[in-house]
């Protein structure tokens, strides 16, 4: 007969084999605005006073992992103009839909401060970027962070990577080209499906590392160009355009480079934008300024190296708290308005909407950081020859749209802030590499228990789809 302490361990056994990796509770619902029934996209579902945390996708769907030493911690999800839903993680239910409601601001409560306040959207804007000092990390720091990159065409996904970053920053007032780092620590997807025979990415591989300046795409022919060339160029045109470089060091970091030379966001700001106060919203109990973002007298130029970048005009809203004018979110989008921006878009991209972002912030130790970002542009492409039985004009090829215009997507979310001094120091000795685009052995013990962003039913179905052509490819 087997004694009572035989029993005990044995049960423990079990229990301890039954419990996942790190004990984590998994979180996963979908969250609806309750007067429409339509998912709420972009929501933001956090556990209250840490940075673990998510985003609903398009279909208002989520999965966050949760340690179990949070169970009895708050998780929110709150989004801008809705009343926040809060409940114990331990106590979250996950066969139950979040109904979130529509919360409006009280005009009356807002009128009753005894401050001089900005009144117009232009003011507001200016007062919140004087506040940036006060508002962003004056001290270096880390964050950890999932980026998926997807690029696709109007039938299919060509171009997939899902990696694990790490970005470092000594502080909002330093330079960001030499003090903005970004390193790809785990990649857990990388397939590669698209045609190699971009005659336009290699036009300007050449002009700009070859110093071809006046050559012309019209005058290649794709039989003459060895395979390896072209990939050579398209892999220096990937880095250039989709390069996390640029989205950390350039200009479409509006807020983190405004200090950067010709900055979006800078000086002469209200040349290029013009902000229209809209309305005012709840934002997790807080009040908070709808501001839309609209064209001013002059063009937007982002001045990329190598590439036509001029000839903008900006739209959009931007979101700033009532109380201390901390930014919670752009939405940023740069449409082709010149002559000369517009036939070109038209003519490489099939859109006049070139550049997409989306930049959410956490607020972390009374300190935002970034906590989402969404950029969106068409690609540099020349493929999916259009069969045709007329002789195209000028011997020029005529191409199926369908199969031409790419567009690239990368999303990006961080789930942990390192602000500890002693550990960001030796973070920051480490060797930094940003290339998304090298492939990288898959970690899986890694992946069981790292936060990534939940793919839409559309994404998923085409994610498949990718990943079954790639299987058939590498066979």
């Amino acid at each position: 007969m087997r004694s009572p302490l035989f029993k005990v361990l044995f049960a423990m056994a079990i229990g301890f084999c039954a419990m996942p990796s790190f004990a984590q509770n998994e979180l996963k619902n979908k969250i609806v605005d309750f007067a429409t029934l339509m998912p709420v996209e972009s929501a933001s579902i956090y556990v209250q006073n840490t940075t673990i945390g998510t985003v609903s996708n398009a279909d208002g769907k989520f999965v966050l992992l949760v340690p179990n030493e949070f169970a009895k911690d708050t998780l929110v999800i709150s989004s801008i103009g809705y009343k926040s839903y809060k409940v114990p993680v331990g106590e979250f239910d996950n066969s139950m839909e979040i109904y979130l409601e529509e919360d409006i601001a009280s005009l009356d409560e807002i009128l009753l401060v005894a401050e001089t306040r900005p009144e117009t959207g232009n003011e507001i804007v200016e007062r919140a970027l004087e506040k940036l000092g006060d508002n962003f990390p004056e001290e270096p720091y880390i964050q950890k962070g999932f980026l998926r990159h997807k690029e696709r065409n109007k039938k299919e996904f060509k171009w997939l990577i899902e990696s694990a970053i790490t970005l470092y920053d000594s502080s909002f007032t330093s330079e960001p080209g030499a003090n903005l780092k970004i390193n790809v620590d785990e990649m857990r997807k990388s397939y590669d499906l698209r045609d190699v025979d971009s005659l336009l990415a290699y036009t300007a591989y050449l002009k700009q590392e070859k110093k071809l300046r006046n050559l012309r795409a019209r005058n290649l022919k794709r039989d003459t160009i060895a395979t390896a060339s072209l990939v050579k160029a398209i892999k220096w045109n990937d880095r250039r355009t989709n390069g996390l470089e640029s989205l950390f060091q350039g200009k479409l970091n509006l807020l983190r480079n405004r200090d950067s030379n010709n900055a979006l966001f800078g000086e002469d700001m209200l040349e290029n934008h013009q902000f229209e106060l809209d309305t005012i919203l709840v934002d997790n109990d807080r009040k908070i300024y709808k501001i839309k973002i609209d064209e001013s007298t002059d063009f937007v130029n982002l001045e990329t190296p190598g590439i036509y970048n001029d000839g903008y005009v900006a739209n959009g809203w931007i979101y700033i708290y009532w109380d201390n004018y901390a930014v919670k979110k752009i939405e940023y989008e740069l449409v082709a308005s010149s002559p000369q921006q517009k036939s070109r878009s038209k003519t490489l991209f099939g859109t006049q909407v070139n550049h997409k972002l989306i930049m959410s912030f956490m607020e972390y130790n009374e300190k935002m950081y970034p906590s989402y970002i969404y950029y969106e542009t068409p690609k540099l492409v020349n493929v999916g020859v259009k069969a045709s039985s007329a002789k195209p004009e000028n011997d020029e090829v005529e191409y199926d749209p369908n199969e031409r215009y790419y567009y690239s997507v990368q999303e990006l979310l961080f789930t942990e802030i390192i602000v500890d001094p002693e550990e960001v120091a030796l973070e920051a000795q480490k060797e930094w590499n940003p290339d998304i685009f090298s492939v990288k052995p898959y970690n899986k013990e890694f992946w069981k228990n790292y936060n990534t962003l939940l793919e839409s039913e559309e994404d998923e179905q085409l994610i498949q789809d990718l990943t079954k052509r790639s299987s058939l490819y590498k066979e």
